[in-house]
């Protein structure tokens, strides 16, 4: 018996059926969109930052020390200067030590909670998290502006439990409601500006203990600065570098928006000068650390 090899060029099988034939490189397979192969795209800046956020305010609220803390330690601190310091501390005027006080330490609680801001980046760095997220497809800015974000957060918690003790202790704010409120805005203003700071400290120590130390560094800025005691009461070399340095043109602004105007704190030019100074140095800080911390964030360790 024969048997016939040759096969029809349409592949008819002997009951007369024709199978369908597959060519797996054929240019119309290649063409057709393929539903098990979505396209890989990333997160957008918004989302990517909302959701860092995110991440950071659960931080926070797993570990409630953080947010305990910042409640005691302004606690502290205004009880320390308003009982125990402020009997022998003059404010050059008619102006009461607390209305004098508070406005600076609520500028100040920027510092304090900062602390603690850089060695959560600097934990996160050390642990991988960033690596991790490095990888991803998502805008590397986006994951630091979600961190300033939460930080900005934990801030505001701090200066509203700030405030409410310094209610408590006698201060009474004598600027008009609108102004009060400039004056907690402008704090929240920079208090973004100085977060980028502490990123950056977070980024480049290395370990936690490293960015409390390194965050130490910082510190200073609230003592040699016009918020628990004047200016003019310091030596005169010290005086220009207190009085020109970014957080004291902060507190004139918010202490002239808060108790009456430059007048009655006693400073020279006028509340809008020392509100545009404090937007300008606020402007140029985040502007300068915004940058340094995107471009450190970028590198891998």
């Amino acid at each position: 018996m024969t048997v016939d090899t040759n096969t029809s060029p349409t592949g008819t099988s002997p009951g007369g059926t024709s199978p369908t034939r597959t060519t797996p490189n054929s240019t119309a397979d290649l063409a057709r969109p393929r539903a098990d192969r979505p396209a890989t795209t990333g997160a957008g800046f918004v989302v990517t930052s909302m959701e860092s956020a995110r991440r950071t305010v659960l931080q926070f609220f797993r570990t409630p020390q953080v947010l305990v803390m910042s409640t005691v330690q302004g606690a502290m601190f205004l009880f320390m200067f308003r009982y125990v310091f402020g009997g022998a501390i003059s404010t050059g005027g008619d102006l009461s030590y607390v209305n004098f006080l508070v406005p600076g330490f609520l500028v100040t609680v920027i510092l304090w909670t900062g602390m603690g801001a850089a060695s959560g980046v600097a934990e996160d760095s050390a642990s991988g998290v960033y690596d991790r997220m490095r990888s991803l497809p998502v805008p590397r800015s986006a994951v630091m502006v979600g961190r300033a974000l939460a930080d900005i957060g934990l801030v505001s918690w701090g200066v509203l439990t700030t405030a409410i003790i310094g209610f408590l202790i006698g201060f009474r704010p004598d600027g008009s409601v609108l102004a009060v409120l400039a004056g907690f805005g402008l704090i929240i203003v920079a208090s973004g500006a100085f977060a980028w700071v502490f990123i950056v400290l977070g980024l480049v120590s290395g370990n936690a203990q490293a960015a409390q130390g390194m965050s130490m560094l910082i510190i200073p800025f609230s003592f040699i600065s016009s918020a628990n005691v004047p200016v003019s009461s310091m030596p005169g070399w010290m005086q220009p570098f207190a009085a020109n340095q970014p957080i004291s043109v902060i507190i004139n602004a918010v202490r002239s928006l808060m108790v009456g105007g430059t007048d009655v704190v006693g400073i020279g030019h006028t509340t809008t000068y020392w509100v545009a100074l404090s937007l300008v140095w606020s402007a140029g800080i985040a502007l300068v650390f915004a940058t340094v911390a995107t471009l450190r964030f970028g590198r891998r360790r």
